[in-house]
């Protein structure tokens, strides 16, 4: 044994100073190994569609309902399952609208309890006694765990049993317990969240999901572009500020930036009534017909030009100052002829849509007036002054990365740059080089040096790499060749404005090209997925989400109500169980109050994408994999123990 050895041994030791603590580790660790693997969901793309998603986390994506036939089996109906399955996803609502017409309340407090008690034992099946324990809420811990432990065969311990229920109901806290084992079956149902992006733009909760998230027990997230431009405003970048304010204009969700993250608007829009308040704004309508007085209707619209014509000037200003972005094409505003109303884009003339920019001097048409300047100053103080957004985005530096592997999986948002030939793509980040996974590193390492750096010329390449990120053709994130913002507002010709997507979109069914990208990330590519976002599956006109045999999962299925007439449904779920791979496609939500008082669920179609021979075991998972190094590291504990290389404690 070397010395390095013997010291990582010493410090082991600190933690098993006995032969009996080392053993009785290992004995543990080698009993989890062989439990079923816990249940990992995946999502994306919910972009601030709070209820739908949260609605998923409480129904586990249709986990709790398994469970309940499970446990439940045929002693119950179809529709007192329905009636269970809702009082566990939403138990203060039902409670709430049932209990007042329940005569005899107790009994449906009994009855309720135990069904509940049924349902969590077997949510609890794949976990040890010790990891159920730490997820039991505190209040409630010795209760619960009591009354999970009842056998039905243990007939001396009924009546102990059972008064604990009478105390229960009788001291009046029994609402509270239902809640509480209510709370443990969700969480039990899913082990672990991958949220493969987007969380921001175009719905109007993303703060109410950071908020859920912030909460979650078990998370990864792979930043999307839609979370990276965010990311960056919060650093103050002026190009992310202008997207993010003009894009929560033209969805009218200005409430997110005034409401939920105590942002003032108001400089902003006294100086857009000012400029625009006769100008009829004809290209800037909003999406998603939000339903807004006329008055604020109209204000979201003449703040959206305002900020798309800030957001013009000030992304030339950084194209400037970062040559090796190589975005040169997206300075547009020089390219228009005042007089004619027209614009060259990739050397044809189009006219345009609206012609009226009473803020552009032509003869120097990027240059804010001091107005904009005055606006723009006050939108950055905001930004980085505001506590609740710089604790959402530390969430996404926490837990969040541009890409995971887990179990054989590769996560990321969009997808891995690629040439005409599917090899991959060099790409050009500040002067050097790279491709895949390298690629990837780089940029995640600029990012969190915007945040955690503290060279000021660090932090600047990392907050404007963010904006780079969002919609540069070279970026992983977005993976297309124009962000093309200016052609979708101001030219009606759909020719300009055409977002070319890069090869990688047009080599997901192609094998050799996917084993090239799973090597250079060190992954097997007999047995490994992608899993990704970002470009919507037009299932209604026969898009498949899954490709090449299984190896490509794209789970951007519409959570977006803006993109549902795209899809055709209403968001993806993927789940991973012990069992294989299943893919859920979502009809849209009612509503809360529907499914409490109906009992009506999102339906879902549920596709088997891969079925597990054998079940798989906790052993088979990048969990088992560290758990096995750890009983190595055990053993060899123990024979230094044994061999007199380390002494027991007293």
């Amino acid at each position: 044994m070397d010395a390095n050895e013997l010291k990582y041994l010493s410090l082991l030791a600190k933690s098993f100073p006995t032969v009996a603590k080392a053993q009785a580790e290992i004995i543990n660790l080698n009993a989890i190994l062989n439990l079923p693997k816990a249940t990992e969901v995946f999502a994306t793309d919910v972009h601030g569609e709070y209820e739908a998603f949260v609605h998923l986390l409480r129904n586990g994506s249709g986990a709790v309902r398994i469970r309940i036939d499970e446990a439940l089996g045929d002693s119950l109906t179809d529709k007192e399952k329905s009636s269970l399955a809702t009082l566990i996803y939403y138990p203060r609502e039902k409670m709430d609208l049932i209990l007042p017409d329940i005569e005899d309340k107790n009994a449906w407090y009994s009855r309720a309890i135990l069904l509940l008690i049924r349902v969590s034992k077997v949510a609890a099946g794949k976990y040890t006694r010790s990891k159920v324990r730490k997820a039991l809420p505190k209040e409630y811990a010795y209760i619960i765990e009591e009354l999970m432990t009842e056998s039905n065969l243990s007939v001396d311990k009924k009546a102990y049993y059972s008064s604990i229920i009478d105390a229960v109901i009788r001291t009046g806290c029994a609402e509270t317990l239902i809640e509480a084992i209510c709370m443990l079956i969700k969480r039990l149902s899913i082990d672990h969240l991958h949220l493969v992006g987007d969380i921001y733009d175009r719905g109007p909760y993303p703060h109410l999901i950071m908020d859920t998230l912030a909460r979650f027990h078990s998370l990864d997230i792979q930043w999307g572009n839609h979370d990276i431009v965010w990311m960056g405003a919060a650093l103050g970048q002026r190009g992310c500020i202008a997207h993010v304010v003009r894009n929560c204009a033209r969805y009218g969700n200005l409430s997110v930036l005034e409401d939920a993250y105590g942002i003032n608007i108001l400089p902003l829009a006294q100086f857009a009534l000012d400029v625009y308040g006769n100008d009829p704004c004809v290209a800037f309508g909003l999406k998603g017909n939000p339903d807004l007085p006329p008055a604020e209707l109209d204000l979201n619209i003449k703040i959206q030009k305002a900020m798309a014509i800030l957001q013009f000037k000030v992304e030339a200003q950084l194209i400037d100052e970062n040559p090796s972005f190589e975005l040169q094409d997206r300075k547009l505003l020089d390219k228009i002829d005042y007089e004619k109303g027209t614009v060259v884009v990739d050397g044809k003339e189009y006219e345009l849509i609206d012609k009226v920019f009473p803020t552009i001097d032509p003869a120097d048409p990027f240059r804010l007036t001091p107005e904009e300047e005055e606006v723009m100053d006050r939108l950055v103080q905001a930004f980085v002054g505001s506590e609740k957004l710089q604790r959402h985005m530390h969430i996404f530096l926490e837990v969040g990365s541009l890409y995971k592997e887990a179990n054989n999986c590769l996560l990321f948002h969009a997808g891995v740059p690629l040439n005409e030939d599917g090899s991959l793509m060099e790409v050009d980040v500040y002067g050097k080089r790279y491709k895949g996974k390298e690629l990837y590193e780089v940029l995640e390492g600029l990012v969190r040096a915007g945040y955690n750096s503290t060279d000021p010329v660090m932090r600047k390449r990392g907050a404007d790499i963010m904006w780079w990120l969002w919609l540069a053709p070279g970026s992983p994130l977005f993976s297309k060749s124009k962000m093309a913002t200016f052609e979708l507002y101001l030219i009606a010709e759909k020719e300009a404005r055409v977002e070319v997507k890069n090869p990688f979109y047009s080599f997901l069914d192609n094998e050799e090209v996917l084993a090239g990208i799973f090597r250079d990330f060190g992954l097997d590519p007999a047995v490994s997925r992608i899993v990704c976002g970002h470009v919507p599956v037009k299932v209604k006109d026969g898009e498949d989400p899954v490709m090449c045999n299984g190896h490509v999962l794209r789970i951007d299925g519409g959570f977006s109500k803006a993109y549902q007439k795209t899809t055709g449904i209403a968001g993806y779920t993927l789940i991973s169980n012990s069992h294989g791979f299943v893919l859920d496609s979502h009809e849209p939500l009612e509503s809360v109050e529907a499914v409490v008082a109906n009992e009506y669920d999102i339906h879902s179609k549920r596709r088997t994408v891969e079925h597990f021979s054998s079940r798989m075991k906790v052993a088979d998972t990048d969990t088992g994999k560290e758990l096995k190094a750890q009983i190595e590291d055990l053993e060899l504990l123990l024979k230094a123990y044994r061999s007199g290389a380390i002494a027991e404690a007293e």
